[in-house]
Formats: C-alpha cells, sequence, structure tokens
C-alpha cells in the first residue's frame, strides 16, 4: 500500500551487522543466524537484499570493527549503503539503490535496535514505504550503565510500537522471522 508509485517489490534491509556493532549485543549468534536465514530466503525468492554499513569515528572504514560479521556475506550484486548517521535515508543512495529496484516496502534487520534500526524505521515510513521490522532479527548491546532498559526490553519494546505505527497510505508491522515473505503480505 506504499505512497511510492509503481514500486511494487519488497526488499530485506540489513542494518550495521559489522563486527564493532554487534560484538557485545544481546543474543548475537542467534540473531546474525536469523538474519542469515532472511538473507537466503529473500534471495531464494527473488527480492533485493540491501545492505547498509556505518561508520564513525568508532567504526573506522576499512578496520575490522568496520566490516560485517563473518557469517553474513554479500553477493556480488547486491548493493552496499554506506552511511554515518543513524537514518539509512540520510546523505546516502538507499533511495536511488530502492527506487531503481522498484522497492516500496522494507524488511528491516540488524543493529542497533536503539538507533539506527529506528531511525531507519521512521526514515522509511515518512518517505512512503511500507515497513515491516523483523521481530527477532534486530539487536542492541547492554547501555542500562547509561540509564537505558535491559537490551530485551529495548527489543520487545521496539517491537511492540512499530507493530501499532501508522501513517497515511503506509503501512508499518512487526513480524517473526518465520513469518516473512517477500511479496508484501507482511506488511500490516
Amino acid at each position: 500500500m506504499t505512497t511510492l508509485p509503481d514500486r511494487t517489490r519488497t526488499a530485506l534491509v540489513v542494518i550495521d551487522v559489522q563486527n564493532g556493532v554487534v560484538e557485545g549485543a544481546h543474543r548475537r549468534d542467534e540473531v546474525v543466524a536469523t538474519i542469515d536465514g532472511l538473507v537466503g530466503r529473500a534471495r531464494a525468492d527473488g527480492a533485493p537484499v540491501v545492505w547498509v554499513q556505518h561508520s564513525s569515528e568508532n567504526l573506522v572504514e576499512g578496520t575490522e570493527r568496520w566490516e560485517y560479521v563473518p557469517e553474513l556475506a554479500r553477493a556480488t550484486d547486491e548493493p552496499l549503503v554506506a552511511k554515518r548517521y543513524g537514518d539509512s535515508f540520510e546523505e546516502t543512495d538507499l533511495e536511488a539503490v530502492l527506487a531503481e529496484r522498484n522497492v516500496g516496502h522494507l524488511v528491516v534487520a540488524g543493529a542497533q535496535t536503539d538507533a539506527c534500526v529506528r531511525a531507519t524505521l521512521h526514515g522509511a515510513l515518512v518517505r512512503g514505504y511500507d515497513v515491516t521490522l523483523v521481530a527477532d532479527a534486530h539487536t542492541t548491546e547492554d547501555l542500562t550503565e547509561w540509564g537505558a532498559p535491559p537490551p530485551e526490553a529495548v527489543i520487545a519494546h521496539t517491537n511492540l510500537y512499530w507493530s501499532d505505527e501508522e501513517a497515511p497510505g503506509r503501512r508499518a508491522a512487526t513480524v517473526a522471522a518465520a513469518d516473512v515473505t517477500f511479496d508484501g503480505s507482511d506488511a500490516g
């Protein structure tokens, strides 16, 4: 139901599953394995897989911390979007990559839940996309030392509020990886 005309395809967007981002993440191995399964299903269904990779002072381009985790391998024909801000659309070519592939529905997985994942979810919705968050395919680190809720609470809260998000002509949803389809039918 996207507001983007003639954008009928669904893409899997994998956000920042980099060594330095997920090294201390909640359920790291389980989430990475779930994302790997989604990547395989998207490829089998002919859906675009788009990879997003953050760089910053803590994630210096070309370093091991900046690299994607070894369990996930990007195919050479799959786009890699470089970013410096939380929202994967800000000052990147993500919109052009999606438009070129006629994508109007995003299935989102990755890290960190309370930073780049949330920012990208909202960024996509306000830009006219239908957006599905994969409930068991995103994670964050423990930031309780600085007053944040425990990671499992951050993840659960994000899943809860995203399942209720809406905007005119657009749909948001939260679904388990097992229920994800790449035809757009899981978007609300």
